[in-house]
């Protein structure tokens, strides 16, 4: 792989349209991204993703992430039938049962995986001890960091026994911000000992259960780094995460083109920042131009010698080994196959037990 190549692979990128075509399998051989992100404006019926995945991972020169927003609730990029309709974390935490966190994880990885999506940007491990949180409230399993973690851990492994990579986020803790980083840069100020009791800990028992990347918040946490953005910190993604913590897998930025980090760096230096911080794979959800000149940067970024090519093939080598792991190229799935899955009288039993089951608790 050449280093242009390499660089593609560090960054997953959103894009225009929802049907295969000429253009979109161009610009997929162009910039060799290590993976798309879907959106509304991507979804057509079941069978017109199936064919849009499999469309673009046949132009790709390497196996595709497809990463998706499947959380649940108002998180739900699947909204129309027949794709089964989930409940938010808030209302499967406040039942109580991983197993029944597990179940619903895995039935929303079946229905993912038989249109070609191998990638969900979930779970949520934040903590919400803040109910006015106006970007997390729903999303959460819950107040209680260890019940937190559970919950998180078991939607991991439900998603990874059919073979969908999880992403928890939005590490290291969104849960107790009045500012959505959509839309400004949050500040989470409490000391080391209150970010370890609390927001801290979901991230840290997925670690040690095995999960295969974490997000990155647009936070300013002072205590860890009071000059960085989280997602540009190298105290937090190489000092706490990489060597305190032995975390070896992906790390994933949210999207640069956030105005919690856009507001005061372009996403071209803010993509360099991350890799130089540590993290691995660059979330960069629209804007084809903002996209190409990303790449730029970073591509000179190298040439100049202000990153390693060394640097950029370890991130690549993590990103080749989470693919061996968790994609395999093979046919699509039949129309017959996705009718069989998705929106199945199995998986809509759950859904609606789940709600009868919060309904009655």
């Amino acid at each position: 792989m050449t280093l242009r190549e390499a660089i593609g692979q560090l960054f997953i990128l959103g894009f225009e349209g929802h049907k295969p075509s000429e253009a979109l399998e161009t610009f997929v051989r162009d910039l060799t991204p290590g993976g798309l992100i879907l959106f509304g404006r991507n979804l057509g019926n079941p069978e017109e993703i199936a064919a849009l995945t499999n469309a673009l991972q046949v132009a790709s020169p390497t196996p595709l992430f497809f990463a998706i927003d499947q959380e649940g609730g108002k998180v739900t990029r699947l909204q129309q039938s027949p794709f089964t309709q989930w409940p938010s974390a808030s209302v499967v935490g406040a039942i109580g049962s991983t197993e029944l966190t597990y179940a619903v994880a895995s039935a929303i990885a079946r229905e993912l995986m038989v249109v070609g999506i191998n990638m969900n940007m979930a779970p949520v491990l934040d903590v919400l001890s803040n109910p006015a949180n106006p970007v997390m409230a729903g999303r959460c399993y819950g107040s209680d960091a260890h019940v937190v973690a559970q919950h998180g851990i078991a939607f991991y492994r439900g998603l990874a026994s059919e073979g969908v990579l999880a992403v928890g986020k939005h590490f290291p803790g969104h849960g107790d911000t009045i500012v959505d980083s959509h839309l400004a840069l949050p500040v989470v100020p409490h000391d080391l000992g209150r970010l370890s009791a609390v927001e801290l800990v979901p991230f840290a028992y997925a670690i040690r259960a095995g999960i295969p990347a974490l997000m990155t918040a647009h936070l300013l946490l002072p205590a860890l780094d009071p000059e960085h953005p989280a997602t540009l910190s190298r105290p937090i993604l190489t000092d706490l995460l990489r060597e305190q913590w032995g975390f070896r897998n992906l790390v994933i930025s949210d999207d640069l083109l956030m105005q919690g980090i856009a507001d005061s760096t372009p996403p071209g230096e803010a993509a360099v920042r991350f890799i130089e911080a540590g993290g691995d794979l660059m979330l960069i959800c629209h804007d084809e131009a903002a996209q190409r000149q990303a790449l730029v940067v970073v591509t000179e970024a190298v040439e100049t010698g202000r990153l390693s090519e060394a640097r950029v093939r370890a991130s690549c080598n993590r990103i080749a080994d989470a693919k061996a792991q968790y994609l395999r190229r093979k046919p699509a799935a039949s129309a017959e196959e996705i009718r069989a899955v998705v929106g199945c009288d199995a998986h809509r039993r759950l859904a609606e037990s789940v709600g009868r089951d919060d309904k009655g608790s």
